[in-house]
């Protein structure tokens, strides 16, 4: 194995951890909470008297505007986050790439401050820019785990940094809840309290960025550039050779497959809830808001509860426990979540396994990479990561386009649960990171 370019240091993994807290809100308040609501109800204020909208002169419901542009958005991830990744593996100045789309992102969701009326299509721009964004920064973040954290600590420093996420997270929405609920005694409109709301989460995202430039270290370029290409060419370049590097590791390769199934449903059920909630169940936004704050604040326990689990069963076993319940969770939706109080038992559940899921998936990953592409396969790997999928928003429009009924959408997500689960089951984890160390010895300094 590599030896680390500077000894391993808790200064810099507390400051990796504050990105995480940093970027949460942006998951929390803008995609899981307000921004699908309000969206919806700017495309119902544009639309037609049978309920649809005419984005680029194609006919869709209203309500499927947020999913198609949640999809939309992932699709345009699928190009450019792991043209990222390989940027920042050749690049010197990794940490002002970090910065660079994170103030980016930050900045675009500033601006949905400025969304009133029936301009959806505004909205559903700034929401693809700051979800591009966002992806891209978390490329790059993620590729700092291997050089901040041991392999037998990824488990754990994974862990912490999603916990601290769903804190902050959890934080901004307290805030953004009291707001919310009292806007008439801040005077107020509603819709000045979301818009509000949302451009916090762009302020909180750029203040807590700050902290983590700060604490993490540039290393040297983990690939070398010959100096006649330019870094742009090369990424692109670099995403084909990945592409094909990767059938080197059919282990990883495996496990990606599994991750892009199971999490992309993940993070559809995480992304549309809200507006499951507001638009089948009628749950008026403020107790939604109740409902979304008390998962960041549960997940963190659950983080922390599942990184015990797999202290004891092995990361991959306790990830196959999480997504056993997921599909479960599912089946409860369609059959029973018909009021409030089912809407809460139903978020109490996911915040148990939601942050064991994805924090032990990454660590997993992290082992799995060969020393010095760690940026470019987590490019990969974030098509599917935080607050953002690509498939299962698809099928949820088109499932609730043609049925007209959320219950039967959702329960079509099921399929990649199981199709997850029964990939992950054929994953020898033991036998990928052997190759991915056996790998550090068969990188090129140059491509």
């Amino acid at each position: 194995m590599t030896e680390p370019q500077f000894p391993y240091s808790v200064k810099e993994q507390r400051g990796w951890y504050m990105y995480d807290w940093a970027n949460s809100a942006f998951s929390t308040t803008v995609v899981t909470l307000f921004l699908g609501p309000y969206l919806t109800s700017l495309a119902k204020a544009a639309s037609d008297a049978n309920g649809y909208v005419f984005p680029l002169g194609m006919q869709i419901d209203h309500r499927s505007f947020w999913s198609y542009i949640v999809g939309l958005s992932v699709f345009l991830q699928i190009i450019f986050l792991p043209v990222t990744g390989a940027l920042a593996d050749y690049s010197p100045k990794k940490k002002f790439l970090l910065g660079a789309t994170a103030f980016l992102g930050s900045g675009a969701t500033l601006l949905m401050f400025f969304l009133e009326g029936s301009n959806y299509l505004t909205g559903g721009i700034l929401f693809i820019v700051s979800n591009l964004a966002f992806g891209a920064s978390v490329v790059v973040y993620n590729s700092y785990l291997s050089d901040i954290a041991p392999p037998a600590d990824r488990d754990s420093v994974s862990s912490k940094g999603f916990g601290v996420g769903y804190l902050g997270g959890g934080l901004l929405l307290a805030l953004n809840l009291v707001l919310y609920g009292n806007a008439e005694k801040f005077g107020v409109s509603e819709g000045m309290a979301v818009r509000i709301s949302l451009a916090s989460a762009g302020a909180w995202w750029a203040l807590f960025t700050v902290p983590t430039l700060v604490r993490l270290r540039n290393r040297k370029p983990a690939l070398m550039n010959d100096g006649k290409r330019n870094l742009l060419t090369i990424g692109f370049t670099q995403l084909f050779r990945t592409l094909a590097h990767l059938r080197g590791f059919p282990q990883t390769l495996l496990f990606l497959l599994a991750y892009l199934l199971y999490n992309d449903a993940i993070q559809t059920v995480i992304t549309l809830a809200s507006q499951f909630g507001n638009d089948e169940l009628k749950i008026p936004l403020s107790t939604l808001t109740l409902a979304i704050l008390m998962v960041q604040f549960v997940a963190f326990f659950g983080a922390m509860i599942f990184n015990w689990i797999a202290s004891r069963t092995g990361a991959k076993n306790a990830v196959m426990i999480s997504l056993v319940i997921w599909t479960g969770t599912l089946i409860y939706i369609y059959l029973s979540v018909k009021t409030t109080v089912e809407f809460f038992i139903m978020a109490a559940i996911v915040a148990v396994v939601l942050g064991g899921s994805q924090a032990l998936s990454r660590s997993l990953y992290s082992q799995m990479i060969p020393k010095g592409k760690e940026a470019e396969y987590f490019g990969l790997y974030e098509i599917s990561d935080k607050g953002t999928s690509w498939l299962c928003p698809i099928l949820f429009a088109l499932a609730l386009d043609y049925t007209h009924s959320y219950r039967l959408a959702i329960l079509s997500l099921i399929i990649f649960f199981i199709l997850g689960l029964a990939v992950l089951i054929k994953v020898n984890v033991p036998k990928a990171i052997a190759d991915a160390q056996a790998g550090d010895d068969l990188k090129s300094s140059i491509v």
